[in-house]
């Protein structure tokens, strides 16, 4: 990846955690359910081919390493989902400062695609919730 050209090693690995860390953060508990885990998974990979251009490379390369990531931070964030929420924002805090390195043109598209992506995991997870608890159609509610 040319952009992250200037960052060291462990930089451009953790950056590639941002989707992990935005999907830990969208789970409903401290440990994210199988659902959760098949869409964050699924949607992951979707991302990798329907991203903007700039971010072309990120995204295959983030895709490759989502499942690892997931396990990996799962498996050394705090058990509890206020402990764990506080840690996954500290860590997404010193990745904000990498990210600034890399110019204002990819931090917005960065910030566009999490967000869209963040948006796309809390809202499947909503839909399989609503499905579950509520199999019939309620308008307001399951539309």
């Amino acid at each position: 990846m040319k952009e992250f050209k200037d960052l060291t090693l462990k930089q451009k690995q953790d950056l590639l955690k941002f989707p992990a860390y935005i999907s830990l953060l969208a789970s409903s508990d401290a440990v994210m359910d199988e659902t959760e885990r098949l869409v964050a998974i699924n949607l992951a990979h979707t991302k990798a081919f329907s991203c903007q251009p700039l971010l072309e490379d990120y995204c295959k390369e983030s895709e490759i390493i989502f499942e690892e990531n997931l396990k990996q931070l799962e498996a050394s964030l705090p058990k509890d989902k206020e402990s764990r929420d506080v840690a996954i924002r500290k860590e997404m805090a010193i990745l904000e400062k990498t990210l600034a390195r890399l110019g204002k043109e990819y931090v917005s598209a960065m910030h566009h695609s999490l967000k869209s992506f963040k948006e796309h995991v809390l809202k499947a997870h909503h839909s399989v919730i609503i499905d579950f608890l509520i199999p019939i159609p309620v308008p307001g509610l399951t539309d």
